[in-house]
C-alpha cells in the first residue's frame, strides 16, 4: 500500500490536469497542426502547464454565482418592467436590444436625457444582454441616462465585421427611435467592456473613416458619428496582434475564438484599432469623439498595456483621450462591481465612470 499515495498524488497533480486540458482543447479547438501533430502539441507539457493555470483561474467564477442568480431574478421579475422594455428587434440581422428608461427626464432643459449604448464582452463568442440588466439599471438610475444593451452576432453566428455592423445598426436604431423612446439622439456615448470595448472602438473608427464595409450610406454614417459624444472602453482589446501573443503565452490561442472570429491571422491588422487609427487622415481624426480608457491593474485576461499603448498612440495623434488605471481591479470586477452598490469596487468604479461621462458631455 505504500505505493498508493504517490500514485494518487501523481494522478491528481499530473493526470487530472492533462485530462481536463486535453478535453477542453478537444471541445473548443485543438492546435492548428497537421495530422497527429495537433494531438502531440495538445499534450505538450508546456501547453498543459499554461492551460492548468487558466483553468484554475476560471474557478473564481463560482464566486459570482450569487450575483448570477440576482441578475436572473431581477430580469425575470415582471415588476421591473417599469424600468425597461425588453426584446426590441433592431438591425439587418434581427438581433434584439433592451432599453432602460432614464428616471428623471425633466432634469434636462429639453427633457431629453443622453443615451448610453453598452456593448458587452465575451471573447467575441459569448454573452447575452440580460446578463447586464443590473449594470444598465445602475447606469440609468445613478447617471440619469437612457441605456441600450444590444445583443450582436457573436461567433460562430457572425464574424467581427458583422458584430461591428450590428453595433452600428444599434446606433441607426437610436437615430430612428429617439422620438418614440424620448432620449437625445445627438448625445450618445458608447460604453464597451473587453471584446465589447474593441467592437465599440472599431465601429467608431470605421464610421470616422466612412468605410464601405459597413454597408451604410456615407451621409448616414456621418450623422451617426456626429451623434457620438464619446467612447468609454473598459479593459478593451485594441491590438489583436498583441492580444494573440498574450493568448499564446497563456496557451489558449486555439481554444479562444478570437482568431476564428477575425477570419484568420491575416485580418488581425484590419480589425485592430491601433492599426486603423494610424491610417486615418489627420483631418478625420480631428472629428473623432473623445475616448476614455479604463483598465484594472489586476487584469490578467487583457493586460493593462492594451489600454496604455492605445492611449499613447491616440495622444501622439492629438486625439482627445484619457486613461484611468484602477488598482486591484480585475478583468471581471470592472463590470460586475458596477452592478450592485454592495460590490467591493462599486464606489470607485462608479465615480470614475460617471465623472468621465460628464466630462465627455461637457467637452464636446
Amino acid at each position: 500500500m505504500c505505493w498508493c499515495l504517490p500514485v494518487i498524488t501523481g494522478f491528481v497533480l499530473v493526470g487530472v490536469p492533462y485530462i481536463v486540458c486535453f478535453v477542453a482543447q478537444w471541445i473548443f479547438g485543438l492546435p492548428d497542426k497537421p495530422g497527429f501533430r495537433k494531438y502531440i502539441e495538445a499534450l505538450n507539457p508546456r501547453r498543459i502547464y499554461r492551460l492548468t493555470f487558466v483553468t484554475m483561474d476560471l474557478l473564481k467564477y463560482f464566486y459570482y454565482l450569487r450575483l448570477y442568480y440576482q441578475i436572473k431574478s431581477w430580469y425575470r421579475n415582471e415588476n421591473n418592467s417599469q424600468h425597461h422594455k425588453k426584446g426590441i428587434v433592431y438591425g439587418r440581422r434581427g438581433n434584439k436590444l433592451d432599453y432602460y428608461y432614464a428616471p428623471r427626464r425633466n432634469k434636462y432643459r429639453n427633457g431629453l436625457p443622453p443615451l448610453v449604448v453598452f456593448v458587452y464582452g465575451g471573447a467575441w463568442s459569448t454573452g447575452h444582454r440580460s446578463t447586464y440588466c443590473l449594470l444598465a439599471r445602475q447606469m440609468a438610475e445613478n447617471m440619469n441616462v437612457a441605456v441600450v444593451c444590444p445583443d450582436y452576432s457573436t461567433y460562430p453566428k457572425g464574424n467581427v465585421l458583422m458584430m461591428v455592423q450590428d453595433v452600428v445598426d444599434c446606433l441607426v436604431w437610436a437615430q430612428v427611435n429617439a422620438p418614440t423612446f424620448v432620449f437625445n439622439k445627438d448625445q450618445i456615448v458608447l460604453v464597451g467592456h473587453s471584446a465589447g470595448a474593441h467592437l465599440a472602438t472599431l465601429a467608431t473608427l470605421l464610421l470616422l473613416d466612412t468605410r464601405e464595409e459597413l454597408l451604410i450610406e456615407p451621409k448616414l454614417q456621418q450623422e451617426i458619428l456626429h451623434s457620438l459624444r464619446g467612447v468609454i472602453g473598459m479593459s478593451g482589446v485594441y491590438s489583436i496582434m498583441d492580444h494573440y501573443k498574450h493568448e499564446q503565452r497563456r496557451g489558449i490561442e486555439f481554444i479562444s475564438c478570437m482568431s476564428r472570429a477575425m477570419n484568420g491571422e491575416e485580418n488581425f491588422p484590419p480589425y485592430s484599432p491601433m492599426h486603423i487609427v494610424k491610417n486615418i487622415s489627420a483631418d478625420k481624426l480631428r472629428r473623432a469623439p473623445r475616448f476614455v480608457l479604463l483598465h484594472g491593474g489586476c487584469d490578467i485576461v487583457v493586460p493593462a498595456d492594451s489600454s496604455t499603448k492605445f492611449y499613447k498612440l491616440l495622444s501622439s495623434l492629438s486625439v482627445k483621450v484619457s486613461l484611468h488605471l484602477l488598482p486591484a481591479v480585475s478583468h471581471t470586477d470592472i463590470v460586475t462591481d458596477l452592478m450592485l452598490p454592495s460590490r467591493r469596487f462599486y464606489d470607485p468604479l462608479f465615480v470614475c465612470l460617471h465623472s468621465q461621462f460628464l466630462e465627455i458631455l461637457r467637452n464636446f
